[in-house]
């Protein structure tokens, strides 16, 4: 599987875009990867739920959502750590969903820094709540994936087209780990959403395809030695 071309290399001067510092980290990366770097595969297969996050789905009966952030993850790869529930919901179902939590007893804490709220439950677990109006949202919502607790984490195509746009390493770590796993009818998916929505992001979407799937490659031994 060949390297995907990299654009021209730039330095880390403090003022690169969100996208440019991506492509930065991808670069690094790319200049390091080893087959055989990853988790092992009996456990990247694992699909667990034994973070105990708050079941929303008998307050949010029908009513479109989903799981989003590193919560979401765990339906594609093994679950990791994570300090709060993001889900989101649309735009205009927004204040309801919220009307709705506070009358399960859930509180506002603050207002986020896109549109939504940050909610404590009852057992004080974070709970960020996020309107969406995205022009993909309708499908990514009815179209959902149970994770390993039955809960309706968004499909995997969504999930890498929003880590993508964000702006933290791990982020970008999560596409890479939960592509390099994924089948090729599900890459196919997540390629068409990611060229229709974000066609700009295509190439760093190939690198990090090609790292995820580089770090499940058995080691030569050529490069045992090296």
């Amino acid at each position: 599987m060949p390297v995907p071309p990299a654009i021209a290399k730039i330095a880390p001067d403090g003022n690169l875009t969100p996208r440019q510092k991506r492509r930065f980290m991808i670069d690094m990366v790319l200049r390091r990867v080893r087959p055989g770097t990853g988790s092992s595969h009996e456990f990247m297969r694992r699909r667990t739920a034994m973070n105990p996050w708050p079941d929303l789905r008998p307050i949010l009966k029908r009513v479109e959502w989903a799981i989003i952030g590193g919560v979401a993850t765990r339906a594609y790869m093994p679950e990791r750590m994570t300090k709060d529930l993001d889900i989101l919901v649309h735009e205009s179902d927004g204040e309801a969903v919220v009307k709705r939590l506070e009358q399960a007893g859930y509180r506002v804490v603050s207002r986020l820094a896109v549109p939504g709220y940050l909610m404590l439950s009852p057992e004080g677990v974070e709970v960020d709540v996020l309107f969406g109006n995205y022009p993909w949202l309708k499908k990514a919502l009815t179209n959902t994936k149970p994770d390993a607790a039955g809960y309706p984490a968004i499909g995997l195509p969504y999930l890498a087209l929003l880590k993508l746009t964000a702006q933290r390493a791990q982020d970008w770590a999560d596409v890479s780990r939960m592509l390099g796993w994924a089948s090729d009818a599900d890459l196919d998916g997540v390629r068409a959403v990611v060229k229709r929505y974000a066609p700009e992001d295509l190439e760093d979407l190939e690198s990090l395809i090609f790292i995820g799937k580089k770090e499940q490659e058995f080691p030569t031994s050529d490069e045992n030695k090296s």
